[in-house]
Order: structure tokens, then sequence, then C-alpha cells
């Protein structure tokens, strides 16, 4: 007779259905996919952002997003909030639902699992974006505790590790914005078997959100270079998804 795995065993096991979506997603990424399709960087009030969970997802429905993350600093609060306001906006605009499903409106945006953690790459500090985990696994929850690492747990190759344990992907953000140039830091993060770099971002903070003209095309080519996913997202601390500040 096999034994039935308990509840809390489940919600450690990798979601590897979310990794397979979000791989294919980040394959079809580029430079116009952001801000209006899909958006895979953002913070709320939960860490360092202004809007609320509930703020954010009122922006997401209206901007008509098709998939994003929220990746607030070490912890999912942000997240569990926005996947509970979800549930009740389906549960209560079923109309609007039937609506998005027949095609007039565009589909109920999908809501990935999303973390920003710092650590440490080629001796300098930088953050590293994990999606589609799941928050209960064993190896991912030392991360999800509000503060960033420390000692060898804040070191690239732990972090990296410990998001693909979960069943994660591992992605470099906004690689242009270190120290040390992304020319250096990609390929020892691919070395350290990094899954993805986000490719598209406004360093410049434009008013209307588009890629870097400067460092987008050098970022493009190191990510096809390394066989690394490309990622998307308007790193949103302040009041509008559509940008960042």
């Amino acid at each position: 007779m096999v034994a039935t795995p308990s509840l809390s065993t489940l919600s450690q096991r990798p979601r590897t259905g979310d990794a397979k979506m979000l791989r294919e997603i980040f394959a079809a990424v580029d430079a116009t996919s952001c801000p209006y399709t899909y958006n895979f960087h953002m913070h709320t009030a939960c860490s360092d952002g202004k809007l609320t969970p509930a703020g954010l997802m009122e922006q997401v429905v209206n901007i008509g997003l098709s998939a994003f993350a929220i990746t607030d600093h070490h912890t999912v609060k942000g997240y569990q909030q926005a996947k509970a306001w979800l549930e009740d906006w389906q549960w209560r605009n079923p109309t609007s639902l039937r609506r998005r499903q027949r095609g007039k409106g565009g589909a109920v945006p999908r809501l990935f699992t999303g973390v920003e953690i710092t650590s440490i790459l080629a001796e300098t500090e930088v953050h590293i974006l994990g999606y589609g985990f799941a928050p209960a696994h064993d190896a991912i929850e030392p991360y999800l505790r509000s503060y960033a690492p420390r000692g060898e747990a804040k070191l690239a190759a732990a972090v990296i590790t410990a998001i693909q344990a979960a069943g994660g992907i591992a992605v470099l953000a906004h690689p242009a914005r270190y120290r040390v140039s992304a020319k250096q830091l990609i390929p020892i993060a691919a070395a350290l078997g990094i899954d993805g770099v986000e490719t598209y971002y406004a360093y410049a903070n434009p008013e209307e959100w588009v890629p870097c003209p400067r460092h987008t095309p050098t970022v493009e080519q190191l990510a096809q270079d390394y066989g690394l996913l490309t990622t998307c997202g308007t790193d949103t601390h302040g009041p509008s998804l559509l940008r960042r500040l």
C-alpha cells in the first residue's frame, strides 16, 4: 500500500509546472513585452515598494497583464496577499471572467511566485530573482524571512541552488547596475548555473518605460552566448506599474 503524502510534504514539493510555463513565457519575451503584457519585477509595501498588494493587483487587472510576478525583497507576503486578492476578484467578477475566457479583454492574469535576494557574485553585491518556486520548500524558506542572507548563504552559488531546489528559476536582476560590468558578471553567473538574466530593463527610469538602448543589446547578446533565459520588468517601487519610481 502506497502512503498518501501529507499536506506539509506536498507544499514542499517543487512546483515544476510553474517553472515549465515560465520557461515558455521567458522564451517569448522581447523588448516590447513589458510593461503591458509581462512584468516580472515589481515591489509592494511588504518590502520597499509604495503599492499595497491590493493596489498593485488593481493596476495589473487594469493594464491587462498576461503574466507577472511580485519580487519583494526576501519575502513572499506580498505574493500571498496578491494571490488571495486575485482569487477573490475572480469570484466577485464572474462576468468579467467569462468575457476574458471568450477572448474579450484578455486572459486572467497569471501570478507566479517571485522574490529578490541580495547575494554576492564575483565579490560584488548583486540581486538574484527567483521565480516559480514552492515557497514552503525547505531550501528557499531561509531566504524568505524579510532580511538578507548572511555568510555562505549569501553567496550566489547558494542562492541559485536554493531557488532551483525549490523548483524555481534563478535570474540575475538588472545586470548592468552593478560596479562590476555585465560582461564580467553574466559569464560567472552562467558558470554557477543561473537560468537567466533580466535583459529588458529601463536603467534611466524614463517617464515612458522602454528598455535601455545602451545596455540592452549587450545583455541580449550575452544571454544568447550563454544560453540563458531573458526576462523583463519595471522594478516598480513607486505608485505606477508602468515605471520604476
